[in-house]
């Protein structure tokens, strides 16, 4: 089932994000969100924040938000996708994806973009499959751990 966040959401979505940024190259950043700021998250995008239910839990979420700032970028958005390791596999990820894809179109959004660590070859095939292609590969815009990292855009025209 795919729905809105709920308050009760936001330390699981936390804990999900978290261990990303902690144990992966997945995302370039390495600072952590609390409980807070995911609620604050969920308030300010509205519409613009999807959880996944698998047999009554917590399975993952998908966020979407502006590409860049400035009114020509207005109907572009990015997104985040993240699902809970039991749950890959599933088709969930995918089931998020489409909902989100078509709330942002509802929202007006023209394009979606994926930004994603080069080295998550998991989710460049998965966003190859839902019809993104790869517009971009910038090498070592990113560094975490002491790793350079390079980033690969992905990008799907939505529908109308």
């Amino acid at each position: 089932m795919i729905r809105s966040p709920q308050p009760g959401d936001a330390p699981d979505i936390a804990a999900l994000w978290n261990h990303m940024i902690r144990e992966t190259l997945n995302t370039f950043t390495t600072e952590q969100k609390t409980t807070g700021e995911i609620q604050q998250i969920c308030a300010a995008r509205q519409g613009a924040f999807l959880v996944a239910e698998k047999d009554g839990g917590f399975a993952g979420f998908m966020t979407f938000g502006p590409f860049r700032s400035g009114p020509g970028y207005v109907a572009t958005v990015e997104h985040t996708i993240l699902v809970v390791p039991t749950a890959a596999g599933t088709g969930i990820a995918r089931e998020l994806l489409i909902a989100g894809e078509s709330a942002a179109a509802r929202q007006g959004a023209h394009a979606m973009v994926a930004g994603i660590s080069a080295t998550n070859h998991r989710a460049i095939a998965f966003h190859s499959r839902e019809g993104y292609s790869e517009v971009a590969r910038m090498p070592e815009v990113g560094r975490k751990n002491d790793v350079w990292l390079d980033l690969v855009l992905m990008q799907k025209i939505l529908a109308a």
